[in-house]
């Protein structure tokens, strides 16, 4: 017999009714939303506190995790060995504090005791004996670098950070002494010259291919502030011109919203920050990019499996991997540091600001508040008017829009990749030119005055 519309109308409402019953019960029972003893009392809280703890950690990371690199720096390059010197038990003279600070190194003021300070100020300590160095590195007072001391407190072993080439301090105790500066490029760090202290580079010899003394000579050609991160991936050590093929070291502030990273856009920020711990600090981690399996432009990262690190590596013993969430957070939390009161012309830069998104055409590329495409922010040599070499040594073949902001940080150097512009109205001239612009000489300077004033803001 056919029911009447009524009754269906009623059993079909019954039965969303117990079908919700049976769906919140279902939750309780499972501790889902609806359970209050589970629910976050403030989810919001929760989230920010999440952040706060996770930059918190990526800081240490970035300020003092060597991410199991000692292995490599100090075990086999036994690079401790030249910085204690024979007379501590090592080999040569050793590195005194100060060659160290000529050497680009910094020290941590805030990691010196009242005493040590007292001594410095005093010229009681001696910064010509290396055993002041080693003081230094008991103290954990040299950013970037950790001493592994015995129990005798003969030094073992060292081990890099990412501050040794992304962190300087603000000389406020004394030139190379002061309080750290986070994510700023440390343009006075001879890295070349620092490895070259290395008592045994047989394995990087090997690497490259070449004798002890080429190794020697390629590393002493890159100069303070400079780095090459390709050499070890394609052998490549010198431009066609002669020149030194490694870049400049780039700031590590100023990151978030942007896309690629590296002068050559390798990839993101933790995508890099994953590369450099594996492959040029030689931490202990897993790193994947197949990438590098091409054997014709990547000669010798194809012949040493640099496209697939460590894959048999349990999880309990990658000291990388589970650090790069928080290392990544924190970059991104730098913010790029405003320039000093009375650095540059006010009214030129507003002058500027105006010929920056008109008729110079900057923020075409330089997207404010980005100061860098907002997308895929990489560009052909073409077009932007220069060689194509260190292009050609990236994966996609072309340069990333560097961000613009805090460029007052790091005019050491030049700019560019490799420091081709020595002054930032080089760099202004070299695209009136290419783009024919036709600036007069005015707006050139009310354009680098701009440039010096980023990233502005109240």
């Amino acid at each position: 017999m056919r029911k009447s519309r009524s009754v269906r109308t009623f059993l079909y409402a019954a039965g969303a009714v117990a079908a919700a019953v049976l769906v919140t019960a279902a939750s309780a029972s499972s501790g889902g939303p609806s359970d209050p003893g589970i629910r976050p009392k403030d989810p919001d809280g929760a989230i920010t506190q999440h952040a706060l703890d996770a930059i918190r950690e990526g800081r240490r990371t970035f300020r003092f995790d060597t991410f199991g690199d000692e292995a490599f720096w100090g075990d086999t390059l036994r690079l401790h060995e030249a910085i204690e010197g024979a007379a501590h038990g090592g080999v040569g003279p050793g590195l005194s504090p100060r060659q160290a600070i000529a050497a680009g190194l910094k020290v941590d003021v805030d990691a010196l005791p009242g005493s040590v300070r007292s001594d410095i100020r005093q010229g009681r300590a001696n910064l010509d004996d290396p055993a002041v160095t080693l003081a230094l590195l008991r103290l954990n007072a040299v950013v970037g670098v950790t001493g592994f001391f015995q129990h005798n407190g003969q030094l073992r072993s060292v081990g890099l950070q990412c501050a040794v080439c992304h962190s300087v301090v603000d000389d406020s105790f004394a030139p190379g002494i002061g309080h750290r500066l986070d994510g700023w490029a440390n343009r006075d760090l001879n890295v070349g010259a620092i490895i070259n202290l290395a008592p045994d580079l047989s394995v990087v010899d090997a690497l490259l291919g070449v004798d002890d003394a080429t190794t020697r000579q390629v590393l002493m050609s890159w100069g303070p502030g400079k780095f090459d991160a390709e050499l070890f991936m394609d052998g490549k050590a010198f431009r066609p011109d002669g020149g030194s093929a490694a870049t400049l070291i780039p700031p590590a502030f100023g990151l978030a919203g942007g896309n690629l990273h590296t002068w050559t856009g390798w990839g993101s920020v933790t995508h890099w920050n994953a590369f450099v711990a594996n492959l040029e600090m030689h931490g202990k981690g897993r790193f994947w990019d197949p990438r590098l399996k091409d054997g014709v432009r990547f000669p010798i990262a194809a012949a040493n499996g640099f496209d697939n690190v460590n894959p048999g590596l349990s999880p309990d013993d990658d000291r990388i991997t589970p650090k790069l969430a928080d290392l990544h957070l924190y970059q991104l939390a730098i913010p790029a540091p405003k320039p000093p009161e009375g650095s540059f012309d006010k009214d030129a830069a507003e002058r500027g600001d105006a010929l920056f998104t008109g008729k110079a055409r900057c923020n075409s590329c330089h997207v404010e508040p980005l100061w860098t495409e907002p997308g895929w922010n990489m560009h052909t040599a073409d077009e932007i008017g220069i060689d194509d070499f260190q292009a050609n040594r990236a994966p996609d073949q072309r340069y990333r829009t560097a961000p613009l902001a805090g460029l007052w940080t790091h005019t050491k150097g030049g700019f560019y990749h490799d420091g081709r512009f020595a002054t930032l109205l080089d760099v202004v001239n070299h695209y009136d030119a290419f783009l024919n612009l036709g600036l007069t000489a005015q707006e050139k300077n009310d354009l680098v005055e701009y440039l010096k004033s980023l990233p502005g803001g109240d």
